[in-house]
């Protein structure tokens, strides 16, 4: 049984959910073999076993890097080709045309580009996405693990409305959680539960356990939210959808 499972026990007993040294230890395991692409593409752990998601995207692409690359490649080969040291020289002007804007534009959308996060998924839950998941839970998790471009983090519309940064009874902005990872896994009573894994230096439990009620209102509806504490600076706020088979 994983330390998930023990969060989630921790939970139903109502009393503040808390890890043990070695469970701690163990999780972290997890955190560093889903951030470290050196990794097997599948590990087991326990009766479980950790995919990879192998679907192909346009959107897990970098776009920045792709217009940063054709742009100085034309730029390159346009220059070589108009002083004649390489061949196409009535080609020229039309490379340098096209590839100093597209350098440009390729600059700029790496400069705004959000990272995807990493993405812990258990093949048990993969199996349950489908049928058990809420459209929003499948689009939190689409969002969240492909590139983004203006936005200064991952859900910063939906941390927002939930910690209501600089208002009254919120928290401020520089304190707000940093979504680091999240994790598809499975319930002891078998629903689909989709984590989401933060970092908040400046925050405590409480300021994540007083907001639970919104958490579940604005990833809602068919969800229910449970919060606790995980390693060092680490929050999870998890998701559960109450659709079964």
């Amino acid at each position: 049984m994983d330390s998930t499972l023990a969060l989630g026990q921790a939970f139903s007993s109502n009393q503040e959910p808390h890890l043990s040294q070695p469970r701690c230890h163990l999780r972290l395991k997890f955190i560093t073999r889903a951030a470290d692409s050196t990794q097997p593409s599948s590990a087991v752990t326990a009766d479980k076993s950790v995919v990879s998601d192998e679907e192909f995207s346009l959107a897990k692409v970098s776009f920045g890097v792709i217009g940063l690359g054709v742009g100085i490649t034309l730029l390159s080969y346009g220059f070589g080709a108009y002083f004649n040291i390489l061949p196409g020289s009535e080609w020229s002007a039309i490379m340098l045309t096209y590839g100093f804007p597209l350098a440009v534009i390729g600059m700029a959308l790496k400069y705004a580009e959000l990272k995807p996060v990493p993405c812990l998924t258990y093949s048990d839950a993969k199996m349950l996405r489908e049928k058990c998941a809420t459209s929003i839970l499948k689009q939190v998790r689409n969002d969240v693990i492909r590139y983004r471009y203006g936005d200064e983090q991952h859900l910063d519309e939906a941390l927002k409305r939930i910690f209501q940064y600089g208002q009254g009874g919120g928290i401020p902005r520089r304190s707000a959680p940093i979504l680091q990872m999240i994790r598809e896994e499975v319930t002891e009573d078998g629903k689909y539960c989709l984590v989401l894994v933060f970092e908040g230096k400046a925050l405590q439990l409480s300021d994540f356990e007083k907001r639970q009620a919104k958490f579940a209102s604005f990833f809602g509806p068919g969800i229910t939210a449970e919060v606790g504490k995980g390693e060092k600076d680490l929050y999870e706020v998890r998701l559960i959808s109450n659709t079964t088979l």
